[in-house]
């Protein structure tokens, strides 16, 4: 499969996430495709520069069991992803929620529907925070935004240990512990 061929069959997809959930191609092999802990593309070794076909990329992309795949209604293809295939570079504040945007311009609202839960961040091993973004794909806060948001976090005890808290809306969550 080349790129050139898989960016020809989403075309007719872009401005919009296509329902990859209910496509079940054909696996058809991995390609050489990563996505990096920094949250950039490389394809064959070299970075993806286009946003806008890292953007199309990531609309058709799909976790099934621990492996990540692109999937198009005739093929599915294995990639490579060192944690979680989005990073969180904004956040904003509207009314009493919070917004949050990936690197790939995904924007959500952070809620029961895009939870935030403590993980272990597979590179560094450290305990970070991690965003839902759509179906079981998750974001990493960005070290930027993840100071920002603790500079407004306030602090709670919860079960006994002490935890810097936001809420969006009606949603509460943990940046961790302090």
């Amino acid at each position: 499969m080349d790129l050139g061929k898989l960016q020809q069959q989403l075309a007719q997809h872009q401005n919009k996430v296509p329902p990859v959930e209910k496509w079940q191609p054909a696996f058809c092999g991995d390609i050489d495709l990563q996505i990096k802990h920094d949250g950039s593309w490389f394809y064959m070794g070299t970075p993806i520069g286009r946003k806008a076909l890292v953007k199309l990329f990531a609309g058709v992309l799909r976790k099934d069991d621990d492996k990540y795949y692109l999937v198009t209604p005739v093929e599915k293809v294995g990639i490579q992803v060192e944690d979680v295939p989005f990073l969180i570079v904004q956040w904003e504040k509207s009314d009493d929620m919070l917004v949050f945007t990936t690197q790939t311009d995904d924007q959500f609202v952070v809620s029961s529907e895009n939870p935030v839960e403590l993980r272990t961040d597979a590179i560094t091993g450290a305990l970070l925070p991690y965003v839902k973004v759509r179906r079981n794909l998750w974001a990493r806060l960005h070290q930027n935004v993840y100071y920002q948001l603790i500079e407004i976090a306030k602090q709670q005890v919860i079960e006994g240990d002490s935890h810097l808290v936001l809420s969006s809306g009606d949603y509460s969550f943990s940046l961790g512990t302090y």
